[in-house]
């Protein structure tokens, strides 16, 4: 689901930034003995239904229906990368990136991540603000804040020869079992376009979770002026396991993970576009050796490439290789990484 991802063509910094800092019901009556009178039995009282309700977790964001099933797949790069990430103090960090590749842009890129003082969990603090620049002025940002308990909001800007190139701003409440959000992408008062989507994820049941996603474009660029789609959202968790997927007008997403054991996950993913008539179907893998620092991701799709990535943590030393390697064997292409982080 297109919708579901950055928009504009929005996404987190290539040089790899760290990671900032996740009725009451109606009693149940049944007859007494000796009698047609109905009276409460001992099934679950009203305040028993609702702390029942009650049990049901926020089952988070639509931006992450699918997360556990794409974390398995690898990120292909190509080319030789040198990345050095030093911390300033326990608040603030700047990166060092130096790209040759003769597909993504070459050269060097600055990079700095700031993450304050608000502790919301053990792994989140707020505010986040993430950006990277390169020589030219060129340079992606990111900025988190949550506001109060249920109030996050993230704003996206990308810039381009010295223009606003691409803007998102989302805003997201949770309840205790739900989540609703609103995202503004590219919004031009003077040219009257823009994009707005809608996501509402409800938990169903502790295991179930269902959802919708509105997106409405308009502007001069739109045939007739504006459009709107609408697509529905599900996604069951088990144990090891997790199916999601959405159906929408522009298309069918399916994905499947799953957990073989404490060193291989499996995910599957189909895609589908109804308007190009065209599916792609992938399966990825990951293989996990935390003994060896060692971690292995791999990928074949129906288009009949296959592609893999293997991180090593190079201990004692702060130090970490990663190799990408990609074969497309109907345009009979092949692509090598490699890539040496530091810190």
């Amino acid at each position: 689901m297109a919708a579901s991802q950055s928009l504009g063509g929005i996404s987190p910094p290539a040089s790899m930034p760290p990671p900032p800092p996740p009725t009451v019901g109606f009693p149940s009556f049944v007859k007494s003995e000796g009698s047609g009178a109905r009276t409460p039995a001992d099934s679950p009282s009203s305040d028993q239904q609702h702390s029942q309700k009650n049990e049901l977790e926020n089952p988070g964001s639509m931006e992450d229906l699918n997360k556990k099933c794409k974390d398995v797949f690898p990120v292909l790069f190509e080319g030789a990368k040198l990345m050095v990430n030093k911390g300033l103090s326990n608040h603030f960090q700047v990166s060092h990136t130096i790209n040759m590749s003769s597909i993504t842009p070459s050269g060097y890129r600055f990079g700095a991540t700031y993450v304050g003082t608000k502790q919301i969990s053990p792994t989140e603090a707020f505010p986040v603000l993430l950006g990277d620049i390169d020589p030219s002025g060129n340079m992606n940002a990111h900025i988190l804040h949550q506001f109060g308990e249920r109030i996050k909001a993230k704003f996206v800007a990308q810039i381009q020869n010295s223009k606003f190139t691409a803007s998102q701003l989302t805003t997201e409440y949770k309840g205790n079992d739900y989540t609703l959000s609103l995202t503004a992408g590219n919004t031009n008062i003077i040219n009257e376009s823009g994009l707005l989507v809608t996501h509402y994820l409800q938990s169903i049941s502790p295991s179930v979770a269902l959802g919708a996603e509105l997106v409405y474009q308009y502007g001069p660029s739109v045939p007739g002026g504006e459009i709107a789609l609408l697509s529905a959202a599900a996604r069951y968790t088990g144990t090891d396991t997790v199916v999601s997927g959405s159906l929408g007008g522009a298309g069918l997403h399916l994905c499947y993970y799953q957990r073989a054991s404490e060193q291989l996950q499996l995910g599957v993913e189909l895609d589908t576009n109804f308007r190009l008539q065209e599916s792609v179907a992938a399966i990825g893998y990951q293989v996990e050796l935390p003994k060896a620092d060692l971690c292995f991701r791999g990928m074949v799709d129906s288009s009949l490439t296959v592609g893999a990535v293997l991180e090593k943590k190079l201990q004692p030393l702060p130090f970490s290789f990663a190799l990408s390697g990609s074969m497309n064997h109907n345009k009979n292409q092949f692509r090598l990484g490699c890539g040496f982080i530091i810190g």
